[in-house]
């Protein structure tokens, strides 16, 4: 297949860099939990992290629910969500140049691509905005996060799978991902509240959920682009 890239030996490079750092928030993300200062939103007591009563966003607070110091955990979370939005960035500015066959892949890629940038700096924007002290900007720019993704993977769909050239595996990951970005914005804007015991379980693991998703969606069409830089690199 080939490809825009006018230098592709520096865009498999910068794919490697998008993969390490999906991996690398994963970790972070495991350890920030692994360091949290303790405390529940039902109850402040509770020692340590637990999976299914906080959310993502707990790991960041400078003072954790218990009252506790927490900037160890906060610190490993920032870097862990700022590297993460930032390798979003990055793979949307580069991603696009796969798609530039016709008129229709152009604007569509780009108009992706401006969105997807976006959601990067939406997700860089909850990094940089803990939740206790800066509440406001930091539900803002999860709500924000959240809306430009989605968009900016619908624009990408149709895109890739009339694309001829470009393996329609990657089309369907990206499709799949969609539906649970789609599913998770419905239940952030419309799902069950977080006064009941119920509703709190929904919410935290379903933010998980998504969170990790998106990671593991990025891993992949980063490796896949990476396969096929590589490949076309052999071929010439």
């Amino acid at each position: 297949m080939e490809t825009e890239h006018a230098d592709a030996p520096k865009a498999r490079r910068m794919y490697v860099v998008i993969a390490a750092g999906c991996i690398l928030f994963v970790v972070l993300s495991v350890v920030a939990m692994l360091t949290y200062a303790g405390g529940w939103m039902d109850n402040h007591a509770a020692p340590g992290y637990s999976f299914t009563q906080n959310f993502l966003s707990n790991l960041g607070m400078l003072t954790a629910l218990s009252g506790k110091a927490n900037w160890v955990s906060a610190a490993l979370f920032f870097a862990a969500l700022a590297g993460a939005g930032a390798c979003l960035v990055i793979f949307f500015i580069i991603f696009r140049r796969f798609f530039k066959h016709n008129r229709l892949q152009k604007l569509l890629s780009l108009l992706g691509s401006i969105v997807g940038v976006l959601a990067g700096v939406s997700f860089m924007g909850i990094a940089f905005a803990p939740a206790d002290i800066a509440q406001a900007a930091h539900i803002q720019f999860v709500l924000w996060a959240f809306r430009l993704f989605p968009l900016a993977v619908l624009l990408y769909l149709p895109v890739m799978f009339t694309d001829r050239r470009y393996p329609k595996f990657y089309a369907w990951v990206l499709a799949v991902f969609c539906l649970l970005l789609i599913g998770y914005f419905v239940l952030l804007t419309i799902g069950p509240s977080l006064s009941s015991p119920q509703g709190l379980v929904i919410q935290v693991v379903g933010q998980k959920v998504i969170a990790y998703a998106s990671i593991m969606s990025i891993f992949i069409q980063s490796v896949g682009a990476y396969k096929l830089l590589a490949r076309d690199s052999l071929a010439d």
